[in-house]
């Protein structure tokens, strides 16, 4: 039944509506006229009757009271004028009539003997109404009275039918007026459909819907309107992607397979077909695995059972395929499930061809690996071969030995020469040693004209033996450059790798501070690292040096000290001091100059440490101005690096600008080896710094074998004899006439002289007799912290 009424048209839905919704009206408007009237019958009728009762029982009591019967019957004949009352009566108790009346219609009415348990009530179609009849508060009777409401209900009845086709009437009359109004609602709506039918058959999205009025249905057909203009635009876009997909699908540059779970071709694109050297008819219905590398079919089937567990994701893998005239591509294979408008699985898969890619990978790869000059491997792939030789030693407890080789005189071809010579040489040694190595072994070129050979199950004593013909083999080879030859020599290092070595970097260091020891022998041989061996200790220490010596400028270790120059004769200077550096280590422990300066001037970092104390000398004595009043003089020490470094000139003039603190209360000390090494560059950065105010003094003076030719080229202020002359002057000649002829000549060049190391009273009053200018010494002071320096002015009060 529904779904017939579902088929309906709207009209006639609405129609039905209308109908439905008129005769349900109509039925509950039936069902509460007849309930109300009714009911309102009921209560008007009993209230009447009960009020009628009430006047009547008055009037009565008189005739209860006296007995008159016939009074009684008189008042009760008031009801003879309701034709509905059929029965009256008057009883003193409800078991004793008094008298009764019956209606004259109907005489056969007589009243009940006894009315116990009576009340008023509607009884079918009768209405029983008791009431007593009240005398000063006491019962005296009661009035009864029996009515029959058949007439009186047919006539509500009749009453009620009228109004109800009153009702129809006019429920009829406003259906047929409504439908007009309703086809101002089914007419849009049935144009709407038919549009709608329209563009559905026809396919033709330009057709439009008629709008008839502004209503809702004029809206939803403006909307209906736009949204055909919408799908009509989508569709032809929709044609126009489609196009272009099939375009795109079928002249895309990478291959598109869709395939079945199990590898079967169901649909491939034009590209695919080309690069197979198959049409996509003949492809149809063959397996993919057909044109998979043999080597690759596991990744194939490992990327289908991929996408067969995870669904949802997408998967790839690089590999091999077969193309026509048996040509092997590498593919990048990017895959997923995918299911059809039939909930069918099936894979799609892209190819992308990455040939081109992979072999450049390769060849950087490769690059990576090795070095572009020697094509032998490079330090990042001889890293890798170290750390697993030492695996393969603590896990198997074999021996292997790495060796680190350092070519001799390699500077002099390249500056003689050329880089290019430089580049031909370390080729031809490149080759010559790949050849002469053994096949298990592995060689690679670290940097530079440095080498790195891992001997792989081989001991220390043969590591020996054959570093030693290596050795040989490159001392014998002359390299040839247009008409120029040469010889040249190596020096290797060789470190054990057993199972109690350490890490890869430790080896490296061992085999670089063995290599280091045997160019610190004469060059061209070979040194075998040894954990007792005194001389690598010493390398070692320094190396470790080095990095507490970053440590300590980045962490403010560093402290400076001061130790007293005093005049040996009566003259008041002022305080006169030497700046020292010492470094404090984690427990608070002060380390001396001498541990850690070797360290620092061979690996570079001296230049480091003269900017860190002439930074923070002068912050200290510009912190400080009465101690800077009372200050004469204060040395600071300059390793020959800085000699040579043009930019610690910018450095110092800077920091005199930064601290104001004035130039010529300082005295920069040189050594005279550094002077001597550098001499045009030490003489140009003493006059720079002396136009600017600075003293200078020239440190271990004597020590060189030239002191005396060079002095004359040196414009230093001071002339610090070296202490190996001065502590001996009271029991050695040769030393005693040194440091005379010392002083004798720097007075004669207008230089003041300072003795140091005097340790004693004795050695002071003779460098007094002998005219020597200042004395330093521990016999005068000791270093201490700049905050404990004080001037001395008597000869040992400090002791």
């Amino acid at each position: 039944m529904i779904k017939r009424l579902g088929n309906l048209s709207i009209n006639r839905k609405l129609l039905l509506i209308l109908l439905f919704s008129s005769l349900m009206s109509l039925f509950f408007a039936g069902v509460f006229l007849i309930w109300l009237e009714l009911s309102e019958f009921q209560r008007t009728t009993k209230e009447d009757l009960t009020a009628l009762a009430s006047v009547i029982g008055n009037r009565s009591a008189a005739a209860l009271m006296f007995d008159d019967r016939n009074l009684a019957v008189e008042n009760l004949a008031v009801f003879n004028n309701i034709p509905a009352v059929q029965l009256t009566c008057l009883y003193r108790d409800p078991n004793t009539v008094f008298v009764g009346l019956a209606n004259k219609t109907d005489s056969s009415q007589i009243c009940q003997a006894t009315i116990v348990g009576e009340k008023n009530r509607f009884e079918n179609k009768q209405l029983i109404v008791i009431n007593p009849i009240m005398m000063d508060k006491e019962q005296i009777g009661i009035v009864y009275i029996r009515a029959d409401l058949s007439k009186a209900y047919w006539q509500k009845i009749k009453f009620i039918g009228v109004l109800l086709l009153v009702l129809v009437a006019v429920s009829l009359l406003a259906f047929l007026l409504s439908q007009p109004l309703l086809k101002l609602i089914s007419t849009p709506v049935k144009k709407l459909v038919d549009t709608v039918k329209k563009i559905n058959d026809t396919g033709d999205y330009s057709l439009r819907a008629e709008k008839l009025g502004n209503d809702e249905m004029g809206v939803l057909v403006d909307s209906f309107n736009g949204l055909i203009k919408t799908v009509e635009a989508q569709s032809l876009a929709l044609t126009r992607a489609k196009n272009r997909y099939l375009t795109l699908y079928d002249d895309n540059p990478t291959m598109v397979f869709n395939i079945s779970r199990e590898g079967v071709i169901l649909s491939v694109n034009l590209t695919g077909a080309k690069q197979l050297g198959l049409t996509v008819e003949e492809l149809q219905s063959c397996s993919l695995f057909d044109f998979v590398h043999s080597d690759d079919a596991s990744l194939m089937r490992e990327l289908i059972e991929r996408c067969n567990a995870n669904p949802l994701q997408v998967h790839n893998h690089e590999m091999r395929n077969i193309c026509h005239n048996a040509r092997i591509i590498w593919v990048r294979a990017t895959a997923r499930l995918v299911e059809n408008e039939v909930q069918e699985s099936s894979l799609l898969i892209v190819y992308e061809d990455i040939t081109e890619t992979r072999l450049l990978n390769e060849q950087i790869a490769y690059q990576a690996d090795h070095d572009a000059l020697t094509g032998l491997a490079n330090r990042n792939k001889f890293d890798r071969y170290l750390k697993r030789a030492i695996t393969l030693a603590q896990q198997h407890s074999s021996e292997h030995a790495l060796c680190y080789l350092d070519l001799d005189q390699f500077k002099v071809v390249n500056d003689t020469c050329g880089h290019l010579a430089g580049d031909e040489l370390l080729r031809q040694l490149g080759d010559m040693l790949r050849k002469h190595v053994r096949q298990s072994d592995f060689i690679a070129r670290l940097g530079g004209d440095e080498f790195g050979i891992l001997m792989y199950n081989c001991s220390p004593q043969q590591a020996l033996l054959a570093c030693e013909k290596l050795r040989e083999l490159i001392k014998d080879f002359t390299f040839a450059w247009e008409d120029r030859s040469f010889t040249i020599g190596v020096s290797i290092g060789v470190a054990p790798i057993s199972i109690v070595c350490g890490n890869a970097v430790d080896l490296l260091k061992e085999a670089d501070a063995a290599c280091y020891a045997a160019k610190e022998k004469g060059r061209n041989r070979v040194h075998l690292f040894s954990p007792d061996d005194e001389e690598l200790a010493i390398r070692q220490g320094e190396m470790q040096w080095v990095e507490k010596i970053r440590s300590g400028l980045e962490r403010q270790r560093f402290i400076l000290y001061g130790q007293p120059i005093v005049p040996l004769h009566d003259t008041d200077e002022g305080l006169h001091f030497e700046a020292l550096l010492r470094y404090r280590d984690d427990r608070g422990n002060i380390i001396p100059p001498g541990a850690f300066l070797p360290a620092a001037e061979r690996y570079n970092l001296a230049s480091e440490l003269d900017r860190w104390i002439i930074s923070n000398l002068l912050e200290w004595l510009a912190t400080r101005p009465d101690f800077l009043s009372t200050l004469s003089l204060c040395s600071v020490n300059l390793s020959g690096l800085s000699l040579s470094d043009e930019s610690m000139l910018k450095f110092i003039s800077s920091q005199f600008q930064q601290w104001n603190v004035p130039t010529n209360k300082l005295c920069f000390e040189i050594t005279e080896t550094a002077a001597i090494s550098n001499l045009s560059h030490a003489t140009h950065f003493i006059n720079q710094l002396k136009e600017q105010g600075c003293l200078f003094s020239l440190d271990d003076f004597g020590s060189g074998l030239s002191s005396f030719a060079y002095l004359k080229h040196l414009p230093v202020d001071y002339l610090k004899i070296d202490g190996l002359f001065v502590k001996d002057i009271l029991v050695d000649e040769v030393d005693l006439a040194m440091v005379k002829s010392i002083n004798e000549v720097g007075h004669v060049m207008n230089k003041k002289t300072i003795a140091e190391f005097v340790e004693n009273e004795a050695i002071f009053n003779l460098l007094k007799k002998l005219g020597i200018d200042y004395a330093q010494g521990y016999g005068i002071g000791k270093p201490v912290p700049l905050d404990e320096l004080k001037s001395i002015t008597t000869l040992f009060d400090s002791m």
